[in-house]
Order: structure tokens, then C-alpha cells, then sequence
């Protein structure tokens, strides 16, 4: 008896235990996946798969087309998971037309034609991703998986990526569906944003098509948009599907058709895809059907009208959130102008810098302050100690207090330098490094009015051709 009650009681305490460690295990496995894979964050609007891609390729970047096999690889020093995932995310990103340049057969969204091997196509960095995307100087940086390299732990993104993007995700008990939207309405909206004046978004897809947004509530969940494509009466015998509603393939399209014409929803003689550098499939008509009645029910019962539900979430504060597009532009340009900021304040302290050297060595010069070297001092220190004190009566021309750091990169200077030095021309650079002082002091007291100008730049850059599809 005695017996039987300590086994059921190690039964008990092994059971506890296993339940324990499924349940801690399975929160660590859930909060991995919706933090490190599925769901982009709001800082930059990327995934870390998409973040590792573009850190490798801005490592890579020489201003030539890198074959997507070598980026491949530099991106697995950053990135666990496997080449077959980052060269499906590459694909992906090279298919949206924004952050990445493509050379080669980089297949079609709107065929559903897969990209040919990586070892046969290429990609650089667009100029727009350059401009928008990097700046070492504001990126926090974290070690990589294996601890040999760092990377970034977000991009510092100056445009709401995630928008333009879109993106998809399924997560362990959550999942992320955000549309994409156009570039150029993007930009209007974060300066509607930032003038103080109401803005709506609404997705835009590459594939065209038509949408209505009646409730689109903004991508949160609930939300929902019907697609339709393009269909036109080429005669009253034809009919021709002129695009694709986007997340279908003209080859899901013509099954769809088929699959309708056989249950007797339609009456067809055939389908054909003419789709070349544009989408047509067309479809021929049964003897005596009428073209306006076969659009109804080519809407109704196939492909060529979807309704797709969006649920935009995002990373914030390491936190899973449900945002609406509007809310995401709002945080995106909120981020944008602190990071102009910092841009500037940055930029501000170098000139700063620079202002006070080139003052320092105009008066090193001038006052024949390095005579001091020609001296015979008893040691270095004694040296550095006489150029400091030699100093002391023109502090007052300078802006800030003269460090030991500051007179040993005086005395580093080469003779011949010394020799040839032009007092005017450093009185030049010191009036310029005073202009582009007062500029950037007056761009930080009117951020506002030069993140609008920032927003209106990459707009007259780079708006040419991205008009809306949709």
C-alpha cells in the first residue's frame, strides 16, 4: 500500500512538472515567433528577416548588382534560419518595386511565376532605400546570433515602410495582415499629419484591380475590402479580364472560371490567357449569353472579385498591438521627424567640432602659437602645458574650453603644413562652418516645417511612376 502511494505520488510530482515546462516552454516558443518572425515592428515596418537582408546588401553595396546567392549568404551570418527563408523574403521585397532593384527573372504576383535559381538573378539597394532606410549614426545595434557581428536591432526607417510594404504573418495564437498602400499618398499623408489636417489611407495594390473601402476601418480587425478585376466586352461574343484582383494568380483565376463554367454558375466556349507584359485572359462566350449577365456572374461566383479581411499589428515596446493604418502613419512620421532630429543634432555637434579646431588652429597660426615648439622644454607634458597657456588669452573668441586631446592634434600637424598655411582661407571655412550652423540651429527650431520639406522631397524624388494602381 505504502508502495503504490509513493508512485502515484511521483506520478504526480513528474506530471506537475512536465506541465510546468510545457507551459513555460510554450510562452518562450510563442513570444520567439511573434517577435522574431511573424509580425514587423513599428519602428521600421520590417521583419528581422527583411532587417538582416537589407543590413547585408547595405554591407555589400558598392553601387552594382550582387547576385542574390551571394546575398543570400551574407544574410545567413545574421540570420538562423536557413537559406531557403531568406531567399523567399528576398523575393518578396524585390517583388514589391521599392527597396530593392532587381536584374533577372524575379517572377510575376500577378501569373504567380516563381523567381528563376538565385545563383542567376540579381539585386542592389534602390536609391531610395538609401536615402530612407540607413544611417549608422542613429542605429542601435545588438550582437548576432552566434555573436561574431552586430546588426541592427531596428533600421532607422524615415517613411512608414510597413504601409507601403505590407505584410503578412501567422503567429502562435495572432496573425498580421497589413495591405499595401502608395507611396505617393503615403508621403501627402504624413504631411496632411504634420500641417495639422485630416488624411485617409486606403491600400493599393501592383496587380491594379478595383477595390471598395467602404469598410475598411482603417485595416483593423474587423475590417474588410472587396477586390474586383478589370473586365471589358471586347465584342458580345468576348470578354476580356484585363487584371487580377491582388493575391490571385491569372492561373487561380482561369480555375476558378472553369471550375464555375462546370457547376453551371456561367456559360463559357472557352478561357484563354493572353497575359504578357499586361494580364488578359480571355474569355469567349456560349452561343445566345449575354456579356452583361455573364460580368454579374464571373463577379459572383469566381475569383474575379475577392474580399479580403485586414488585421494590422505590429511590434511596439516588444508587445504585440492591433493599430489601424492611420495610427501606424501617425507613429511612423512621429519617428520619422525624431529621427531628423537627431539627424541634425548630430550634424550640429561635428560642425560645432569642426568650428572650434579650424578657430584653434587659426589662432595656433596666426598668434604663432607653435613657436612654443621650437622651444626646448624639458619634457612633452611641459610642451602641451606651454600651448595651453599660450592659449589663454584667446579663449574668449572660442565657444567652448581647450581639452588636452585638442592641443595634441595642433602639434600633430606636419612643418610643411605650418609653412603653407592661408590665414584668409581658414577665415573662409570658419564663416561657412557659421552659416551651416545658424542653418542647422534653424532647422531644428522649425522641425516641423523640415520634416514636411523631407516628406516633400522624397515625393518629388522619387513620386514619378509609383502614381496609384488601383
Amino acid at each position: 500500500m505504502s508502495t503504490t502511494k509513493n508512485k502515484n505520488f511521483e506520478l504526480v510530482q513528474s506530471d506537475q512538472g512536465i506541465n510546468g515546462q510545457y507551459k513555460h516552454w510554450f510562452l518562450d516558443y510563442a513570444s520567439y515567433v511573434i517577435l522574431e518572425r511573424a509580425v514587423p515592428a513599428v519602428e521600421d515596418g520590417l521583419k528581422p528577416v527583411q532587417r538582416r537582408i537589407l543590413h547585408a546588401m547595405k554591407e555589400m553595396d558598392d553601387g552594382r548588382f550582387n547576385k542574390v546567392a551571394n546575398v543570400i549568404g551574407q544574410t545567413m551570418q545574421y540570420h538562423p534560419h536557413g537559406d531557403a527563408s531568406i531567399g523567399d523574403a528576398l523575393v518578396n521585397m524585390g517583388q514589391k518595386d521599392l527597396l530593392i532593384e532587381t536584374q533577372g527573372n524575379w517572377g510575376d504576383v500577378r501569373t504567380g511565376d516563381d523567381a528563376a535559381a538565385p545563383r542567376y538573378i540579381e539585386g542592389r539597394l534602390s536609391k531610395l532605400a538609401l536615402e530612407i532606410v540607413f544611417n549608422a549614426k542613429t542605429t542601435d545595434w545588438q550582437l548576432s546570433y552566434d555573436g561574431r557581428k552586430n546588426e541592427p536591432i531596428t533600421l532607422p526607417a524615415k517613411f512608414p515602410l510597413v504601409l507601403a510594404q505590407g505584410a503578412e504573418g501567422i503567429a502562435v495564437g495572432l496573425a498580421t495582415k497589413i495591405l499595401p498602400h502608395n507611396f505617393n499618398e503615403l508621403c501627402e499623408a504624413s504631411i496632411k499629419y504634420l500641417k495639422g489636417r485630416k488624411f485617409e489611407l486606403y491600400p493599393d495594390f501592383l496587380t491594379g484591380a478595383m477595390i471598395d473601402v467602404a469598410d475598411y476601418n482603417e485595416g483593423k480587425r474587423g475590417g474588410r475590402i472587396k477586390v474586383r478585376a478589370h473586365i471589358e466586352e471586347l465584342d458580345k461574343k468576348t470578354l476580356l479580364i484585363k487584371s487580377v484582383p491582388y493575391s490571385v494568380t491569372t492561373s487561380g483565376l482561369i480555375d476558378s472560371i472553369v471550375k464555375a463554367n462546370e457547376t453551371g454558375k456561367i456559360k463559357i466556349k472557352k478561357v484563354t490567357d493572353n497575359t504578357a507584359a499586361d494580364v488578359e485572359i480571355q474569355v469567349d462566350l456560349a452561343p445566345g449569353i449575354s456579356p452583361d449577365i455573364t460580368i454579374d456572374a464571373l463577379y459572383k461566383f469566381t475569383d474575379c472579385e475577392i474580399s479580403i479581411s485586414p488585421n494590422a499589428c505590429v511590434i511596439v515596446d516588444q508587445k504585440p498591438r492591433f493599430v489601424g493604418v492611420n495610427e501606424l502613419l501617425r507613429l511612423s512620421t512621429d519617428k520619422t521627424k525624431g529621427l531628423l532630429q537627431r539627424e541634425l543634432e548630430i550634424k550640429l555637434a561635428e560642425l560645432q567640432e569642426k568650428w572650434h579646431y579650424t578657430s584653434l588652429e587659426k589662432i595656433f597660426f596666426e598668434e604663432k602659437i607653435y613657436k612654443e615648439l621650437e622651444k626646448k622644454h624639458e619634457t612633452w607634458d611641459k610642451v602641451l602645458a606651454a600651448i595651453e597657456k599660450a592659449f589663454v588669452p584667446f579663449t574668449k573668441k572660442l565657444r567652448r574650453a581647450i581639452t588636452r586631446e585638442d592641443v595634441l592634434k595642433l602639434t600633430e600637424k606636419p612643418v610643411r603644413r605650418i609653412y603653407k598655411l592661408d590665414i584668409d582661407e581658414l577665415d573662409n571655412q570658419i564663416k561657412d562652418l557659421d552659416k551651416s550652423i545658424k542653418q542647422v540651429q534653424y532647422d531644428l527650431d522649425h522641425l516641423n516645417d523640415f520634416a514636411i520639406a523631407y516628406f516633400e522631397n522624397l515625393l518629388k524624388k522619387y513620386g514619378k511612376g509609383r502614381e496609384r494602381k488601383t
